[in-house]
């Protein structure tokens, strides 16, 4: 019965832990990143996870033709995280690396298309523990 009881708890404290990351991630992209969206308006998706250093994930978006569009990809205290956008062939069309780490990008399109948005945590180089942080990506359009 013990066992269970501290099966139980264990399994608590973990999902009370994923609430409140959850919870800390959405004020932070509220506060710090959805502002850097203007003057573009906010597409209302809000696509983000707690990654930890050295993470790679992935999103499908679909951009519509005639549109301009802002996307804005920003972390929270995980260093210089890069973003790149890859068509569905995995062509390379834009990566932060080579503008400096920006965290967003202005583009346009002339006919809708599917694009992959691929983000990196940057590696642990030193002894101390790795960390995780909260890292969205957010999109904004306006008309052309």
């Amino acid at each position: 019965m013990k066992k269970i009881i501290s099966i139980l708890s264990a399994a608590v404290l973990c999902f009370t832990i994923g609430l409140e990351a959850q919870a800390q991630c959405k004020t932070f992209i509220k506060n710090e990143c959805k502002p850097k969206l203007a003057p573009y308006i906010y597409n209302g998706q809000m696509n983000s996870a707690v990654l930890n250093q050295g993470d790679m994930a992935e999103l499908m978006l679909t951009f519509y033709s005639n549109q301009e569009y802002r996307i804005v990809v920003c972390s929270d205290g995980l260093g210089d995280v890069t973003f790149r956008l890859l068509d569905l062939q995995g062509k390379e069309l834009f990566t932060n690396a080579d503008h400096n780490y920006t965290d967003f990008w202005d583009f346009s399109t002339n006919s809708t298309q599917l694009l992959t948005v691929e983000v990196s945590v940057p590696e642990n180089t030193t002894d101390e523990e790795s960390k995780s942080g909260c890292v969205s990506i957010l999109v904004g359009f306006k008309e052309k």
